[in-house]
């Protein structure tokens, strides 16, 4: 007879099979879910963003010129139909980023998140969320802080090819560690999982939760440009169109409240300055209800998604100009007035061939569009953020040639106008004498003076180290360190409201 002894052996090494086995089972489910990507929640070493490259330009193939790459350098907080990487929360006073992280390999992308705390002026030592196993800058992050102080971070991917993922942190204000959010969205009336997005940009208020704009590749109709809607983050809706002209669009989009306004080019079908490298004219939707009815910007309801390419939506005909049209950033006036901020090329090669790139914002009066030009710059991938208060519109970007001349960005100015964009100054150049050039410079949501807008530097014609940056209402810029073995580091101040 077995004694009690050997009983409770027997019940233990059978407890100790299940576990291994569920452990096992976890784990699998774990590998199918996040392929070759993995969850790190680790502490990064330092501020290191991603440097990133696309070699070749449509028709024209690989680029044999000095330049080398259509567009290239530091792309730890690209592309502009990304939003937002920073929030700025006035219930603990910090703003949360995130941006497209390295390890000491500099070829993985690592979603990265940290935050500025605005009583110390200390940024906190950024954790390194997700491997997304790639060095493609088109799956860098976005983040949004939900009413009760989770942070999410949404982590795209650049068409189907890589899984999506959406983690939130685990107490509230707080990015030490992050779980998978199991979302799901509607498919015919059925919940499927909500596994891949592109081109995310995320919008949220306490009222009515998450309103999403985003991209989904597809066979026959490219890249078509959606929003989903949720009230959770978990549960989402169907995906519904916005628009499917030509071969693909993209968007790039802004708020102000429940006001969310998108502005978005097409891409022409057609052998001619057709494809993806030629993406033309100006649209604009808003909906003032996140999502549960759309309209034109004279307040007309619209039929969507949009099937012809001169519709309501039309902003601007570029296409019989033979004008690339490149868009940067939308905002609004104390009126709920959009402003749009984009620029314009004869083409996608870079260098002199196909400038100049001009500078335009389009602002809806009440009546009509006013399309004023205000600057040039040397890539057309030189993306800028647009501020707008009852004094002032404030333009923040590269439009300064940079020491790799015509490669994506350059040197960071900051644009005043006091008239509506009538007339600009150059009223600070917050970088100068750079080693790489500077580039995405990106508004935060609720910004806060002392943190307005963040970006990363490269060097435009070869692999190299990428510094993260940030700059203040006065024009100080600050460099994010490198190398971190401490929970909070004061950031260095390079440049002060001097320019020096």
């Amino acid at each position: 007879m077995k004694s009690k002894y050997h009983i409770y052996i027997g019940l233990a090494l059978v407890l100790c099979l299940f576990s291994i086995k569920g452990s096992a089972q976890n784990d699998a489910k774990k590998d199918k879910i996040y392929g070759d990507a993995k969850l790190l929640n680790k502490p990064a070493n330092g501020f290191n963003g991603i440097w990133y490259m696309i070699a070749g330009a449509g028709s024209a193939g690989k680029i044999a010129n000095e330049y080398k790459y259509k567009y290239s350098g530091g792309m730890a907080t690209y592309c502009a139909n990304h939003y937002p990487f920073s929030v700025y929360t006035p219930e603990v006073d910090k703003t949360f980023f995130c941006y497209g992280g390295t390890d000491e390999t500099g070829k993985t992308l690592i979603h990265t998140v940290s935050y500025f705390d605005h009583k110390t002026g200390e940024v906190a030592r950024p954790v390194m969320v997700v491997n997304k196993a790639t060095d493609d800058a088109h799956d860098n992050p976005v983040i949004q802080v939900d009413k009760d102080g989770h942070i999410w971070i949404f982590s795209t991917s650049h068409g189907t090819g890589r899984p999506s993922f959406i983690h939130k942190s685990i107490k509230p204000y707080d990015i030490s560690t992050f779980e998978r959010v199991e979302a799901t969205r509607l498919e015919n009336g059925k919940k499927v999982p909500l596994n891949n997005f592109s081109y995310l940009q995320m919008y949220y208020t306490k009222e009515n939760g998450f309103l999403g704009l985003f991209t989904r590749y597809e066979k026959d109709s490219g890249r078509v440009i959606k929003y989903m809607s949720s009230s959770n983050g978990v549960e989402w809706s169907e995906w519904n169109d916005l628009s499917r002209l030509g071969v693909g669009q993209y968007q790039t989009s802004g708020h102000r409240e429940n006001l969310v306004g998108t502005a978005f080019n097409y891409h022409p079908k057609r052998p001619v300055r057709g494809g993806l490298d030629f993406r033309t004219n100006l649209y604009y939707l808003q909906t003032k209800d996140f999502g549960k009815t759309w309209q034109t910007i004279d307040g007309n309801a619209v039929t969507l998604p949009l099937m012809d390419i001169d519709n309501a939506a039309l902003v601007q005909e570029y296409d019989s100009k033979e004008r690339n049209v490149y868009i940067s950033d939308v905002n609004f006036d104390e009126k709920g007035n959009p402003v749009i901020l984009y620029l314009t090329s004869k083409g996608p090669l870079p260098g002199p061939e196909h400038g100049p790139r001009e500078w335009h914002t389009a602002r809806w009066n009440g009546k009509s569009w006013e399309i004023r030009p205000f600057t040039t710059s040397g890539n057309n991938y030189d993306l800028g953020s647009l501020y707008i208060d009852k004094r002032k519109w404030v333009v923040i970007a590269p439009t300064s040639m940079g020491p790799q001349e015509y490669n994506t960005g350059g040197e960071m100015v900051r644009w005043e106008s006091k008239n509506e964009g009538k007339t600009w100054k150059k009223s600070k150049e917050l970088t100068k004498n750079s080693v790489h050039n500077h580039s995405f410079a990106r508004r935060p949501v609720n910004v806060h003076p002392d943190f307005v807008a963040l970006w990363s530097d490269g060097n435009g014609r070869e692999p190299s180290n990428s510094r993260l940056y940030f700059t203040d209402e006065k024009g100080n810029v600050y460099r994010l360190p490198e190398n971190v073995d401490s929970p909070f580091v004061k950031p260095e101040r390079i440049y002060n409201t001097n320019g020096k």
